[in-house]
C-alpha cells in the first residue's frame, strides 16, 4: 500500500473515477486486532486496559513502554487507578499506518501475557 504522499500523487495525476470503492484498510484492520479498540475524536486508535489497582496498571504500562522502546514507535499511555489507556498513531504523519494496528497487537499480547481476559477490556 502506498503512503499517504504516494496516494495523494497517484490520486492528483490519475482518473480514479472508474475505480471501484473498497473498505479501508484500516477499516478492515481494526476489526481483526480485539475488541475494545476505536477511533477516538483525533483518528487515533485507543483502547483502555482494566485492572484490579494502579500498581498492575503501572505494570502494564511499563510493558508497554518496553515494546515501544524496542519498536522505535511511542504510543501515549495514560495511567490511572484500574486502568491504563494506550492511545496509538503515527506522529510523523499525523494518522494512522499499518504499524499502529501492528503496535495495537502487541498492547493486546501485553495485556493478556499478565493474565488479563480480553473480553474484560473497556472501551
Amino acid at each position: 500500500m502506498p503512503d499517504p504522499a504516494q496516494l495523494a500523487k497517484i490520486l492528483a495525476e490519475e482518473e480514479v473515477s472508474h475505480l471501484l470503492c473498497v473498505p479501508s484498510l484500516y477499516a478492515v484492520v481494526l476489526g481483526e486486532i480485539e475488541p475494545g479498540w476505536q477511533l477516538n475524536a483525533e483518528g487515533h486508535l485507543e483502547r483502555v486496559y482494566p485492572f484490579k489497582n494502579f500498581v498492575q496498571a503501572l505494570e502494564f504500562a511499563n510493558k508497554a513502554g518496553a515494546i515501544a522502546e524496542k519498536e522505535g514507535h511511542h504510543p501515549d499511555l495514560h495511567v490511572a487507578w484500574g486502568k491504563c489507556k494506550v492511545e496509538i498513531w503515527t506522529h510523523k504523519i499525523k494518522g494512522l499506518t499499518e504499524s499502529d494496528f501492528y503496535m495495537a497487537a502487541k498492547m493486546d499480547r501485553a495485556f493478556q501475557s499478565m493474565g488479563q481476559a480480553s473480553a474484560q477490556a473497556q472501551v
